[in-house]
């Protein structure tokens, strides 16, 4: 099968489409044949050596955490789901990757819900994870204002829909030119930058998916009260979530797969794209996502 991988770190250059080996699904597992895959940036930190330390590879390494397809192999154990069974859903964490190919072995999946094209379901299961896990630790529920930090990325468009769907009234920081695409999803759009504690009260609790933070702890008036899933520093006493495993690794908010498929086919969730590649152009899906400004999910399909 062809897979995109890199066999060193650098930068978006060392990436390849190779021709490797199948995997199979083990006990517990499913492989997909993949219509769609997503790029995140932690596969980009992961492909510059950002983490090599933390969490050295072995390679080649194959990228990508979410995708969607076919199902065509059914691991030991497996229930409620047959061969031929479309579904999204992402690969065993532990292997950092493995999703950016012809096939691959998921261990976590939900059906995939019509409302949502094979390019939004292959691209929605890593955000959905991560902004469902992020919403339960800040106990957002109906009536509780939500300001997020960077609303308009992959994760930002996700957290606005599932916050609003749980009743939170929502705040979101974008650009000036994303304010109407952020208002679009249902959030109050802020521009962000210098005053932004100036231009944001009132606010119960603060997720950051992106941007500065020092004004996040002034508007929430506790870091107790925010949330990061993107500031690494510590700098500023607030909680960093993660699920990448050793100490403050956070369990992943699986049962978010479910509820954003119900919430698609009753028209009250999508997954807005940023850029779609094929599985030849990894390499600029990876330079989209460096920029830092791209609007919404991007993936790769392997058609």
């Amino acid at each position: 099968m062809r897979a995109l991988q890199f066999s060193q770190y650098g930068d978006a250059d060392v990436l390849h489409v190779a021709e490797i080996a199948k995997p199979h699904a083990g006990a517990g597992q499913i492989r997909i044949a993949v219509r769609a895959s997503g790029v995140t940036p932690s596969d980009a930190g992961l492909r510059a050596g950002r983490f090599g330390q933390r969490f050295p590879l072995p390679l080649p390494h194959v990228t990508g955490l979410d995708a969607a397809g076919v199902v065509d192999e059914v691991g030991e154990g497996v229930t409620g789901v047959l061969e031929g069974d479309e579904v999204f859903g992402m690969v065993d964490l532990a292997r950092l990757g493995g999703a950016n190919a012809e096939y691959a072995v998921l261990a976590a999946w939900a059906p995939k819900p019509a409302a949502l094209s094979w390019e939004q379901a292959g691209g929605a299961a890593g955000n959905v994870e991560t902004a469902t896990r992020a919403l339960d630790l800040l106990g957002v529920r109906d009536g509780t204002t939500l300001l997020i930090a960077g609303a308009a990325g992959g994760v930002g468009t996700v957290a606005v829909q599932l916050a609003i769907a749980r009743g939170a009234k929502v705040i979101g920081t974008a650009g000036p030119a994303t304010q109407d695409f952020v208002a679009e999803l249902g959030a109050i759009p802020v521009v962000y930058g210098d005053g932004l504690a100036d231009r944001v009260s009132g606010v119960d609790a603060v997720l950051h998916c992106a941007g500065a933070v020092a004004d996040l702890v002034a508007i929430a008036g506790s870091p107790d009260r925010v949330l990061t899933i993107a500031d690494l520093s510590g700098e500023h006493g607030i909680r960093l979530s993660h699920t990448a495993g050793g100490p403050g690794s956070d369990p992943q908010a699986l049962h978010g797969l479910a509820i954003a498929a119900a919430l698609a086919e009753q028209g009250s969730f999508t997954v807005p794209l940023a850029g779609v590649f094929p599985l030849s152009r990894g390499a600029d899906a990876h330079r989209l996502s460096e920029t830092g400004h791209a609007h919404g999910k991007i993936v790769l399909v392997t058609g």
